[in-house]
């Protein structure tokens, strides 16, 4: 793969690259780059956690290395009480791992960093208090703004979490941090501020949000009708999919096309299979479709039915979700320990 096939396969589903000339120097420069990808032990895991892992996934085929970082202590300053902690961080092992075996991810390139193993070390500790004296309450606020739970009357621990996020970078040795684009205002901090204690700035690299299966927002965590979870039962999937809001003829805020086309449909093609409709004669029989554009087109001229298509999503994104499951078979305490009701 030369150095324009791995710069194609990186932006590909991107939404922003900070910046792509930067990113074009590095893959010419540096043999094997590292990225890595955050996610605090917060609320249980979605589909929507497809979109990064197949990005990850694309990184590690343009030669890089990648390091998924467990961000433990980050979890607790956006609310998760810290004595669930240490299940919260075992449940995300297991479950991203499963994540990154279902689409058939090459294990051997990643690295999983649990971050208290590096973030409570003394020179860290002082990293985070000398980028304190350069940034303001308002720096930090703002950063957060789209990733912390502030509230009405914020917590002093969702202002230092953009520092920790920035400082990161420096001590996972990295190239690239990548995210989603509500990180944007917390990688554009941590590009403005860690040249402020000596630390390069990194190429920042951003993939959209999958919409929530209720009207409006981003598919998350903390907004259960939004959501399928990835160890959700069969029945719970297709009931969650069968329910979406998927307005005939609509693409806009279309949380089940918008799976289809970031998650699902890259998998297909990237394998070189197509993804079919099921349905009786009378509504057209069996359609089978090899890009997105296609499910699209038809969407928008009302040839494919909203219910159709949930039905053959539910079924794929089961089978997606039978390898995390498996992962769980025998692990029920575990799931009760890190999310008790």
């Amino acid at each position: 793969m030369n150095i324009d096939q791995k710069l194609e396969l990186i932006k590909r589903n991107t939404q922003e690259i900070i910046t792509e000339e930067e990113l074009k120097t590095l893959l010419t420069k540096k043999k094997t780059p590292v990225v890595y990808i955050g996610t605090a032990v917060t609320g249980r895991p979605h589909i929507g956690y497809f979109v990064w892992a197949i990005k990850i996934a694309d990184f590690i085929k343009a030669g890089f290395k990648a390091k998924i970082l467990l961000a433990d202590i980050h979890g607790a300053l956006d609310n998760t009480p810290w004595p669930l902690l240490e299940k919260r961080y075992e449940y995300y092992e297991n479950v991203i791992t499963g994540l990154f075996e279902a689409i058939g991810s090459d294990l051997s390139k990643l690295t999983f960093v649990k971050g208290s193993d590096f973030q409570l070390k003394k020179d860290y500790v002082f990293d985070v208090l000398k980028v304190a004296t350069f940034v303001t309450v308002h720096d930090c606020l703002k950063s957060s703004s789209d990733v912390v739970k502030h509230g009405d009357n914020p917590k002093l621990a969702g202002l230092i979490y953009p520092i920790m996020q920035a400082l990161d970078e420096e001590y996972l040795g990295v190239d690239i941090q990548y995210g989603g684009v509500d990180q944007r205002k917390i990688l554009v901090f941590a590009r403005e501020n860690l040249p402020k204690v000596g630390y390069k700035s990194r190429v920042e690299v951003m993939t959209p949000l999958i919409p929530g299966l209720t009207p409006g927002g981003k598919m998350s965590s903390s907004i259960k009708g939004s959501k399928v979870d990835l160890i959700d039962l069969p029945e719970e999937v297709k009931n969650k999919i069968g329910s979406a809001h998927c307005e005939a003829g609509v693409v806009e805020g279309n949380g089940v096309l918008a799976f289809l086309k970031y998650v699902v449909m890259v998998l297909k093609q990237d394998k070189g299979e197509e993804f079919l409709i099921e349905r009786p004669e009378k509504f057209g029989g069996n359609k089978a479709y090899k890009t997105y554009e296609e499910i699209e087109k038809d969407y928008l001229e009302k040839k494919l039915h909203p219910m159709d298509l949930k039905n053959s999503l539910a079924k794929e994104t089961n089978k997606l979700l039978d390898v995390i499951r498996k992962r769980f078979e025998g692990k029920e305490q575990l799931i009760k320990d890190a999310y008790p009701e």
